[in-house]
């Protein structure tokens, strides 16, 4: 069998152990030795399959120490930008929820002109930590223009999906649209989220809209890189999809 297809159907094998569960996150490979025996193959092949996949993120280590699968997103598209919770259920991990603050307040500059308003006027403010698996991923700031707003003290935020609540109650949440960059973390990021002060964030701002086209809710969604990723995918039918990640699963 020519090197090359060897390499392949290591890389092939392991690849699949992996994105199935055989090997779950954290777990280490076998080693070269053990490989080499498997397969039938020379160290060089088995170096080449470990190397391909470490290109593509799903193994980690090397140079004297044995590689282990890494956490890898999965992707889900954002037109199911409306549960978090059920985006972590869908990829088999629990989510959960903790509402540090719910209150009434002027709004701010950046959300006023997001949601149509003066600044000032009166919205309604929700800061939570999103959690997975019981480990902080997101710190969720929202806006919620107030006949909206007001109905989130009616139900408990920390018992699951805000967007749940709020469609249960006849909101009308239909589009959203999204922006995506990279931010340093603040003091109030790094205390809720568990990393140092400046370190970067994947940032998520969304402004969600009724049918009609009318703001409801501007959203800065603060992630830690190391437990999400987010994924575009495009193609020729106008068609945009974004996908957000999670760790331990296949795309």
């Amino acid at each position: 069998m020519p090197s090359g297809t060897l390499h392949a159907k290591v890389a092939d094998t392991l690849r699949e152990r992996i994105l199935t569960g055989a090997l779950p996150v954290g777990a280490a490979l076998p080693s070269e030795a053990r490989l080499t025996e498997e397969f039938g193959a020379s160290r060089g092949t088995v170096r080449q399959a470990l190397a391909a996949l470490r290109n593509e993120g799903l193994i980690e280590g090397g140079r004297g120490r044995q590689p282990v699968v890494r956490r890898r997103p999965m992707g889900q598209p954002f037109e199911t930008f409306m549960s978090f919770s059920a985006w972590v259920e869908q990829s088999g991990h629990r989510p959960g929820q903790r509402t540090i603050e719910l209150a009434r307040r002027g709004a701010d500059e950046i959300a006023a002109a997001a949601l149509g308003l003066m600044p000032g006027e009166q919205v309604v403010d929700v800061l939570r930590l999103r959690l997975l698996d019981g480990e902080p991923v997101m710190l969720e700031r929202s806006t919620f223009v107030l006949d909206v707003g007001r109905l989130l003290f009616e139900f408990d935020t920390d018992a699951g999906s805000i967007y749940a609540g709020l469609v249960a109650r006849g909101v009308d949440l239909s589009a959203a649209t999204h922006t995506i960059d990279a931010i340093a973390a603040t003091v109030e990021d790094s205390r809720h989220l568990g990393v140092a002060k400046a370190s970067p964030l994947l940032r998520e701002r969304r402004t969600a809209s009724t049918a009609d086209g009318r703001p409801v809710e501007y959203a800065d969604d603060r992630y830690r890189p190391d437990r999400a990723t987010f994924t575009i995918a495009n193609a020729r039918a106008h068609h945009l999809a974004f996908a957000r990640g999670l760790p331990g699963d296949a795309q």
